[in-house]
């Protein structure tokens, strides 16, 4: 095929490819086949259909992509490119997985403007879509008026047979064909190949088949690689179905136009080479140097920029007349999508005395969540089929369901990864705060969408009950041992374990205002006290003095969660023994660690060596609190089924064994 014999939209499609195929080249590292094969859908639908302004990329209606296939990063860092984005250069593309530059190796959304989520790991941005998609429905219900379209956008997914395979896309899809969500629009690129190579291997199953089951609508397409006509159709029929997400299936040759690598694993994961890279330009006509898109093609993509500046400011006006005829509504929305909370908001944070009469953390925090609920309309989220263990109902909040999406309960059903994944979408739009929950113990079920939380920098809360051996009868499988120790291990994730009322109170305010990282909360299933001089002042420091001696300590005792009211009551102890006893709550190593030297001094005073730390899980990583002549009392083993206190006192969970153990060190 000669160059002149290529049609403009033939120029476009092969730039798509070239620029994926140069840039893996040059890094030597990357995904070629994907970009390849998938440059003509991917063409369609930002030429045709996607609405957005590259010249702003947060504009607030625009619609959604999502690369969830995110180890084919190079083609939506193409698409980025020839659209005019102002966030990614030639020089960009050039600098492809290089150290410090805007083109990783997967589609990082706080790296690259532009990118909507993080999708590395295969699942999770598909996943994270049907949450965009459940955030634009949510706010469309809330805020639309009749002849005022405000929120009004599409989520589009190009994902691969990997995110086929991959568990937590079928939860979330499952997900989002229960709620009808009609504005979700994935195209699976069914080249049939993965690493290892064809999928013959390991997965056989009829896809389009499931996705019917999961109460999608679902099309195919057979000839994805040249009938573009037929790739248009599809999307326009998808997008004509308003009440399933839509999958369709677009037949492609991963690594097209590669005259001995197209179709095989060999196009999957590695750059071609240089002489099959020299032999593809020959197969496909293409007489063009590395990184040069033809002029013609490139006008016609940055024809994108005039669109979208035209699109943005009809909805600018269309907003301006919203605003004029719902004054509070637009107010709140401004706010929503700007992250600003109401003024005073936290003030509706209870706060507790020793007097009032104890409660379990999980039920402080049913009833935090409701009050703050009613002040801050973002906050939306639900449960995995445990609404009643975990107490985080909005009791006013509705129900998000198909046709009734301006409820703020979310029904996740036995689904933590799916719910997870989600959740990040919502927080990934912008607008809303989403939080989730279940036991702590299956955070493990949904550790890959928690760590994503964190690489996307998405404020998504995690109430997490039942933290630890109290919870008793059920047994060992679910009692969290290992799990505080493995979260806090997640860079940046500030895991919170409130010890009481104002505690709970505490770790909200830190949630709530923390919109760029998720927070965890740890919270009990048993009764606790409200200790004297527990404050939500000393959580939002992660650590502070409960209660202290005069002069300086002879031992501190540092508690979290559950077990701090062990502490003040060993400190009562040793006091009658003459002792100097300071007693610290340390609900946040996180939080601590991010304050100053002088204030972790004034809580932890090098001086004072003598040290036990108390906690009814795993003592990894409290050697850095304790030091080495201190003493972590915790649980290095599995749990057991009895009921609660005794379990707790069978493990040392005991002012005595905590009294014991303190009077070693001066011993």
């Amino acid at each position: 095929m000669a160059v002149a014999t290529q049609s403009l939209e033939e120029l476009c499609i092969n730039s798509i490819r070239f620029l994926a195929i140069d840039a893996v080249e040059k890094a030597k590292s990357g995904h070629p086949g994907l970009p390849m094969g998938a440059a003509p859908m991917a063409f369609i639908l930002w030429d045709r259909f996607m609405r957005f302004n590259p010249k702003n990329e947060g504009w607030f209606n625009r619609d959604r992509f999502v690369l969830s296939a995110g180890h084919g990063s190079m083609l939506q860092y193409a698409m980025l490119y020839l659209t005019g984005y102002n966030s990614m250069t030639l020089d960009d593309l050039k600098q492809f997985r290089q150290w410090g530059s805007k083109t990783p190796g997967h589609p990082e959304n706080h790296m690259t403007p532009g990118i909507e989520v993080t999708t590395g790991p295969l699942g999770q941005g598909i996943s994270n879509a049907v949450g965009i998609a459940v955030a634009e429905a949510n706010l469309a219900a809330r805020f639309n008026k009749p002849d005022f379209p405000i929120i009004d956008h599409y989520t589009y997914v190009i994902a691969s047979d990997g995110d086929m395979m991959e568990g937590v896309a079928s939860e979330a899809c499952s997900l989002a064909g229960h709620w009808g969500l009609g504005k979700l629009i994935v195209l699976y690129d069914d080249n049939k190949i993965s690493l290892d190579g064809s999928t013959d291997l390991s997965f056989t199953e009829d896809v389009g088949k499931r996705f019917e089951a999961y109460d999608w609508h679902v099309q195919t397409v057979e000839d994805g690689n040249t009938d573009l006509d037929a790739i248009q159709q599809a999307i326009e029929t998808a997008r004509a179905v308003t009440d399933k997400p839509s999958l369709i299936k677009v037949r492609t040759t991963i690594g097209y136009g590669s005259p001995n690598k197209a179709n095989t694993h060999d196009a999957h994961g590695s750059a071609l080479g240089a002489d099959e890279v020299k032999a593809t330009r020959e197969h496909l006509g293409w007489q063009y140097e590395p990184f040069v898109v033809p002029e013609d093609a490139l006008n016609r993509f940055r024809q994108a920029i005039e669109r979208g500046a035209k699109w943005e400011q009809e909805w600018n006006q269309l907003f301006a007349a919203y605003k004029e005829k719902y004054p509070q509504d637009a107010q709140k929305l401004e706010e929503m999508w700007s992250r600003t909370l109401p003024a005073g908001w936290d003030k509706c944070l209870p706060t507790f005395k020793p007097e009032d009469k104890g409660d379990a953390t999980r039920n402080h925090s049913g009833k935090i969540l409701n009050a703050i609920a009613e002040v801050v309309p973002e906050l939306i989220g639900g449960s995995a089929d445990l609404f009643t263990s975990n107490k985080t109902l909005l009791k006013s909040g509705g129900n998000f369901a198909k046709g009734h999406y301006e409820g703020r309960n979310l029904w996740f059903g036995v689904r933590e990864h799916g719910m997870g994944a989600i959740c990040n979408g919502i927080a990934g739009h912008g607008a809303l705060i989403p939080f989730c929950s279940t036991f702590l113990t299956f955070t493990d079920y949904m550790r890959g969408a928690i760590r994503i939380s964190n690489l996307s920098r998405s404020g998504v809360l995690y109430i997490m009950t039942h933290d630890s051996v109290a919870l008793g009868e059920d047994g060992p499988t679910h009692q969290s041992i290992e799990h505080f120790a493995a979260l806090r291990a997640i860079p940046e994730l500030v895991v919170i374990r409130p010890a009481d009322g104002n505690e709970t109170s505490g770790a909200y305010k830190v949630a709530i205002e923390n919109r760029d990282l998720p927070t965890l909360l740890g919270l009990s299933r048993q009764t606790l006290p409200n200790l004297a001089g527990s404050s939500i002042e000393g959580v939002t420091k992660g650590g502070y003095i409960l209660s202290d001696s005069d002069g300086t300590p002879d031992l501190i005792l540092i508690g979290t969660g559950s077990e701090t009211q062990l502490c003040v009551k060993a400190a009562e102890q040793l006091r009658k023994e003459g002792k100097k006893i300071r007693v610290v709550s340390l609900p946040s190593w996180e939080l601590f660690d991010q304050q100053d030297e002088q204030y972790r001094e004034s809580v932890l005073p090098k001086t004072v060596t003598k040290r036990v730390s108390v906690e009814a899980g795993s003592t990894f990583g409290w050697c850095r609190y304790v030091g080495s002549e201190g003493i972590a009392i915790g649980i290095d083993h599995f749990g057991a089924s009895a009921p609660g206190e005794v379990a707790l006192e069978k493990f040392g969970f005991t002012v005595d064994n905590v009294v014991a153990k303190a009077k070693t060190l001066f011993d």
